[in-house]
């Protein structure tokens, strides 16, 4: 079974010439799950162009981020994709703010040439199929849950497991498999989602968390603001996310 390289962690609107005192006070490192690169680099962006206040930020896997800032203990935000993923650096989250759901599904090639109907379905070893790395993110751990519950564990034919969301959806476009278990925002126009009441019970949460070995609160307490804005809003749900209240 083949794993999908990392996706390597990115840095945004760094001032290389200022000192490091300098640049840490009007500056904000963030970490954030590789399956919301897109809505949250607009974020980023937005929030530079308004504050003036840089961003850092850091996409990976949340296997990866976790073990960087239990080993760095610097930064200044996690945005995970899941609230649980929070428990391994829970030693160093200070404040915590829910921003949108997450919603899992299952997705298929256009048509749904292979008539998949459900999660139950999966169970055919005919089937190809491509689920996240349950030891790196937290929709590898959904589809492994999901499963289970279906009472197919064992049953499925994983041929590759990716490490992160971008990942995993690629492998559908590509044609490397019949189906994946995915986030429903991640999900293009080449995919069908399946219909699986099922996949309800697995419906996530995106929380932002905020470090405590910050050296900008200041920083933290504007970006907080920001992300309960109109304008931060909008951008989630321009790319499919549900915002909560």
């Amino acid at each position: 079974m083949k794993r999908f390289p990392p996706l390597l962690s990115v840095a945004t609107a760094i001032l290389f010439s200022l000192p490091l005192s300098a640049h840490a006070e009007m500056s904000l490192h963030v970490y954030c799950g590789a399956g919301m690169t897109k809505p949250f680099s607009e974020i980023a962006e937005a929030f530079t162009q308004k504050t003036q206040v840089n961003m850092e930020v850091t996409y990976a896997n949340a296997g990866q981020i976790q073990s960087q800032i239990n080993t760095a203990q610097e930064g200044d935000f996690f945005i995970a994709g899941a609230a649980e993923e929070l428990k391994p650096v829970e030693k160093y989250v200070s404040a915590r703010r829910d921003l949108v759901k997450h919603v899992p599904v299952l997705a298929v090639a256009k048509g749904n040439p292979k008539n998949i109907r459900g999660v139950k379905d999966l169970g055919d070893s005919t089937l190809r199929v491509v689920l996240g790395d349950a030891r790196a993110t937290p929709i590898g751990k959904i589809a492994d849950k999901a499963i289970a519950d279906a009472g197919i564990a064992g049953k499925v034919n994983v041929v590759s497991r990716g490490v992160t969301a971008p990942s995993i959806f690629n492998a559908l476009n590509a044609g490397e498999c019949d189906a994946i278990i995915v986030w429903k925002e991640n999900v293009s126009p080449a995919m069908d989602i399946v219909s699986d009441p099922a996949m309800n019970a697995y419906v996530k949460t995106i929380p932002a968390a905020s470090l405590s070995f910050s050296v900008n609160p200041e920083g933290q307490k504007r970006f907080l603001e920001f992300l309960n804005s109109d304008e931060a809003r909008a951008i989630w749900e321009k790319h499919g996310y549900v915002v909560l209240n």
